[in-house]
């Protein structure tokens, strides 16, 4: 199987860039301000897995930000899940972020592979990373683009809750529990 990876920040504040044809008046989009009193984030993390042969995105969000810890529990879950669809190996692009190369996803890795190899069963995750500053290589980046402007929300800010919702159905993907950070 083919996937190609990447992480995307997802505002309730800024509004992403559209363009419109009307009839009259103009339409805008309004800044959304920050509140100080507001519990909920400005912006929620997502891990995404685009797979073209299935046109399937797989979606994870994240409490908190991209790190190596999590994205090594991002690969588990997505390996776990394919490899209950019966997958065996999946060709992983995806670009150099720092959690991406760190040692300790790596290492992750090459032992989760070395385990799959071990025991007959599982998904392998062969990775191919995408040059240095090439984000137009990787398919999932506009996927990432179309998905903020079908849940834009011109009138209001979304609240943290409804924005996953939006998203997740976007993407037809479930919503599940958000990714965290582990605390050592």
């Amino acid at each position: 199987m083919l996937g190609f990876a990447d992480e995307v920040w997802f505002s309730r504040l800024a509004q992403p860039v559209l363009h419109a044809w009307t009839a009259g008046e103009a339409l805008r989009l309004g800044v959304h301000v920050a509140d100080r009193t507001d519990p909920e984030p400005k912006a929620l993390a997502c891990y995404g897995l685009w797979l073209p042969a299935r046109t399937q995105m797989l979606l994870r969000f994240v409490d908190g930000r991209p790190v190596s810890a999590v994205t090594c529990a991002f690969l588990a879950w997505a390996a776990e899940h394919l490899a209950a669809e019966g997958v065996r190996v999946l060709a992983l692009i995806w670009d150099n972020a720092s959690w991406h190369i760190s040692r300790e996803v790596r290492v992750w890795i090459r032992r989760h592979n070395h385990e799959v190899k071990r025991t007959g069963r599982g998904c392998r995750l062969l990775v191919c990373r995408l040059p240095t500053r090439s984000p137009w290589l990787n398919p999932i980046e506009p996927k990432w683009v179309h998905g903020k402007r079908a849940i834009v929300e011109p009138e209001r800010k979304l609240a943290a809750a409804e924005l996953q919702q939006r998203l997740c159905q976007y993407y037809r993907a479930p919503l599940l529990h958000p990714l965290a950070q582990q605390v050592a």
